[in-house]
């Protein structure tokens, strides 16, 4: 038992250590607490403290439930709102409270495990009903995988635990069923340390969208920043050379017309380079977001509006359709910079069209608030569409970026927890979908 308890603790330890920042992750964290230490009820009756272990047994059979619960609810975003979530913990914990009393003032113990019974068992079935459908009704791929992992790894477990604990109490008080949920907990545990290392799942990477990306743009931005140190410092010792040489020449003197000529020319180069070099850092640096609530709709039309000359000089055509005008928690200036990258890319690829048409939409979807641009361009072949959000991977053809717009689009909406997908249009053309969880609207009118 005390191999269970010390099992659970340390998985709770885990997924709350490696990303205390995420509610879905502290609720993991405390319903897993919770579960572990009902593996130290038999070892304080061994140390005759049977006060404490009864106290033990009923945080277990009474908190663990509750636990879950919200758990589920926060993982299948069924809270979406701060109210919502504040009622949600609140009115759930009073079942487990009512049980506490009785605890204590019920003489009979068989009809005490009756009402436990009662009252939990609904709280696991609902549990793995929101972790099966959370599952089922996902559409993106990468989020699809990681709940059918979740839903594996957690809803057996959970009914071997209502089956062997909750129900087999109510039949046979006196009997030990541990040997059974024992079963249920090295078979959850092997599969969560299998997944663990192949995807990431539960709390040890417990980001359930877009990890793939995350160490490629981290070791791309500390690399970046090093080979821009070094580059500034070694171009900027030219440019003082430069400088140098072209005051010991006389301006008067012809036979050194060409030496200033091919100086001029070194001075222009240093300065060329020093800005791409500036550009590239600036789009892989480490991102801190200074949120606030802010409208995305009035956001989208001041990013327009500053994008005018550039439709103008494509001849681009541009339709908005706002169905919801949200307020929502956001970095107004990454965001900015983010869909600004969208936008230029998108009159890049219209730029051999007689008229571009680009469309705007804000639409309101189960779980996000979605904001798509979707241009009449070429559209990018499918086998480059798995590699667009690579850093310093480009499918154009113009040589004009680096490969970098993409990526810190991705990594802005990964900053902000949200996410952006691609995708070409029946007719032609690339769709940029900016997917805004419900946690981060405040409003929507």
């Amino acid at each position: 038992m005390l191999f269970y308890f010390a099992a659970l603790l340390l998985a709770a330890i885990i997924v709350l250590l490696n990303n205390r920042n995420s509610e879905t992750s502290r609720w993991t964290s405390f319903f897993l607490f919770f579960a572990s230490i009902g593996g130290t009820s038999d070892w304080l009756i061994e140390q005759d403290a049977l006060a404490a272990a009864r106290l033990v047994q009923l945080l277990n059979y009474t908190i663990t439930p509750y636990g879950v619960l919200i758990f589920s609810l926060l993982y299948a975003d069924k809270l979406q709102t701060r109210r919502k979530r504040n009622y949600a913990k609140t009115f759930l914990l009073i079942p487990s409270m009512i049980i506490a009393i009785l605890e204590y003032s019920l003489p009979n113990r068989s009809i005490f495990y009756i009402v436990l019974l009662l009252c939990s068992a609904p709280y696991y079935l609902a549990s793995c009903y929101m972790l099966i459908t959370s599952f089922w009704q996902e559409t993106d791929a990468r989020m699809k995988r990681n709940r059918f992992i979740s839903m594996l790894i957690i809803v057996p477990p959970l009914l071997g635990v209502l089956i062997f604990i909750y129900v087999a109490k109510v039949i046979y008080p006196a009997f030990d069923f541990f040997q059974y949920i024992s079963v249920f907990m090295i078979y959850s545990f092997a599969l969560a340390l299998l997944c663990t290392f192949l995807y990431g799942v539960l709390g040890v990477r417990l980001k359930f969208e877009q990890d793939p990306l995350q160490s490629t743009m981290q070791a791309v931005s500390s690399g970046t920043a090093l080979l821009n140190h070094t580059i500034k410092n070694e171009i900027g010792k030219i440019a003082i050379s430069t400088e140098n040489l072209k005051s010991m020449y006389s301006d008067t003197d012809a036979a050194n017309e060409q030496s200033q000529q091919h100086m001029q020319i070194i001075e222009n180069a240093t300065e060329h380079m020093l800005g791409m070099v500036s550009r590239i850092h600036n789009q892989m640096k480490p991102i801190v977001l200074q949120e606030q609530s802010y409208r995305l709709d009035k956001l989208m039309d001041q990013c327009i509006a500053h994008h005018i000359g550039l439709f103008q000089k494509y001849n681009v055509e541009v339709a908005t359709s706002y169905g919801v005008k949200p307020v929502i928690v956001c970095d107004p200036i990454h965001l900015s910079e983010a869909i600004s990258n969208v936008l230029t890319n998108a009159c890049d690829a219209m730029a051999a069209e007689e008229k571009g048409k680009l469309s705007i939409r804000l639409e309101a979807a189960k779980r996000a608030v979605v904001l798509t641009i979707q241009d009449s361009g070429h559209g990018i072949p499918q086998e480059h569409l798995a590699r667009v959000f690579d850093p310093f991977y480009s499918s154009g053809k113009s040589g004009k970026n680096f490969g970098l717009g993409l990526s810190y689009v991705y990594n802005v909406m990964a900053k902000s927890g949200g996410n952006v997908k691609l995708s070409n249009g029946d007719k032609g053309g690339l769709t940029v979908s900016f997917y805004f969880p419900r946690h981060k609207v405040v409003r929507i009118q």
